[in-house]
């Protein structure tokens, strides 16, 4: 059973998909103001009051659900306090505009692949019951009432307004592998003109070689700027 706080990450992500930033960190401010903002987003997020809507972009940003990471740690700190307090300040998010956030890409890409779900093949037009009709000696279906209407796949089943970007393996070598932007032909191409991520592998810290997740400014080994950001 989906909550708020669900249906707001679900949001967040296809808004991002839709800008390929997915492997991006993203100012904290652009989720309320440009992202998924209250006013057009209030009905899709089943939200009563714009408080309840405040509550959840302040759940989200605290890392409820590991849903999303904020940086620096100390504005996530202050938000999960808040969380947990008597009476939150459910606008105190606004008080970080500037802090970074980076979606969690296994639950981002859980949603996306779960959007993409197809209607079953159509029933056919009649013709293969209309031989079986003809074979036991009655009048073919279609000749005695009219063919049915054509099934109608409920919403759920329809196609996504979106495709999921292919796991790296699969991805051209002229694309990102993180966000799918294109990369430079003809040169010599290390990292993403569009997203800063390295163009090919899995990212490494430049000072101690161990391995970093995708948006981290800085190693969790050595506490180094990895230039990733």
């Amino acid at each position: 059973m989906t909550d708020e706080l669900d249906r707001l990450f679900e949001l967040l992500v296809e808004a991002l998909y839709r800008d390929a930033r997915l492997a991006v960190p993203f100012p904290a401010s652009e989720l309320y103001e440009r992202l998924v903002p209250y006013r057009s987003n209030r009905s899709r997020l089943n939200v009563a009051t714009h408080q309840d809507y405040e509550m959840a972009v302040l759940r989200l940003l605290a890392g409820e659900r590991d849903y999303v990471r904020l940086d620096p740690a100390e504005a996530r700190e202050h938000m999960q306090a808040e969380v947990t307090a008597v009476n939150p300040d459910t606008g105190f998010f606004r008080n970080f505009p500037d802090a970074q956030a980076l979606v969690n890409r296994i639950a981002a890409e859980r949603h996306l692949r779960g959007q993409q779900l197809y209607a079953a093949p159509p029933e056919p037009d009649g013709t293969a019951e209309d031989a079986a009709a003809l074979d036991a000696g009655a009048a073919p279906r279609s000749a005695s009432a009219p063919p049915r209407p054509a099934a109608v796949p409920p919403v759920a089943a329809r196609a996504p307004a979106f495709e999921l970007v292919e796991p790296r393996d699969r991805l051209e070598a002229d694309h990102c592998a993180y966000c799918g932007g294109p990369l430079p032909t003809g040169r010599e191409v290390k990292f993403c003109p569009h997203c800063g991520q390295p163009a090919l592998g899995e990212p490494k810290c430049p000072t101690c070689g161990s391995d970093v997740d995708v948006g981290w400014a800085y190693c969790v080994a050595c506490g180094r700027a990895t230039g990733f950001e």
